[in-house]
């Protein structure tokens, strides 16, 4: 016999989850950061506890526009994504709540950012280099590490957008440990913002 997939894992405490999804009220949960970090394997099992639903921004572009996030860089630049980028996930914060994973760049976008921010609450899933580097270098589907040092372009991303990323809600360490870990981190900080 299956498990229904609306409750949460089990190695989660059913209060937990019920605390956080009464502090998070109608909100948005806006998973950001660095690609590797863990946004949509964290936000997946992060919706399941919550018992709502989960999007990704970046396979939602790719759904409305047909084409991969590489072939769109591709064409059209990343001036185009992005302006396409924010249309979409102003549309996904419209109704809630839900959990969003977004781009890496998405939050350094200073619309998207300033729609980011009225729409939702924050998490940034902060990570060191290493742990970056171990998760995205086994794949070559990242349009911004097709450089030459792709370890050297992603500490320079690293260095430009954790300055932005600080201004997020919420800030959870995003390390090798159970995914189980991070949801209850993820969920335990967004309980600390219920108001008492």
């Amino acid at each position: 016999m299956t498990e229904p997939t609306d409750q949460a894992p089990p190695a989660l405490a059913p209060t937990l989850a019920s605390e956080a999804r009464a502090a998070l009220g109608k909100r948005n949960l806006v998973l950001i950061g660095l690609m590797g970090a863990g946004k949509s394997a964290i936000g997946r099992m992060t919706a399941q506890a919550l018992g709502i639903p989960f999007v990704d921004s970046d396979h939602e572009i790719e759904r409305v526009s047909r084409m991969s996030i590489t072939d769109l860089f591709a064409a059209y630049g990343e001036a185009e994504f992005r302006a396409l980028e924010t249309r979409v996930i102003k549309r996904l914060l419209r109704s809630g709540p839900r959990v969003v994973s977004t781009g890496g760049g998405a939050y350094i976008n200073d619309n998207t950012r300033k729609h980011i921010k009225r729409g939702g609450l924050t998490v940034w899933l902060k990570a060191d280099l290493d742990v970056l580097w171990e998760r995205v270098n086994k794949r070559d589907t990242r349009p911004l590490l097709k450089t030459e040092n792709p370890r050297q372009t992603l500490e320079n991303l690293m260095n430009a957008r954790y300055p932005v990323y600080a201004e997020a809600d919420l800030t959870v360490m995003s390390r090798d440990v159970k995914k189980e870990t991070m949801v209850e981190e993820v969920l335990t900080a967004i309980t600390a913002t219920r108001k008492p």
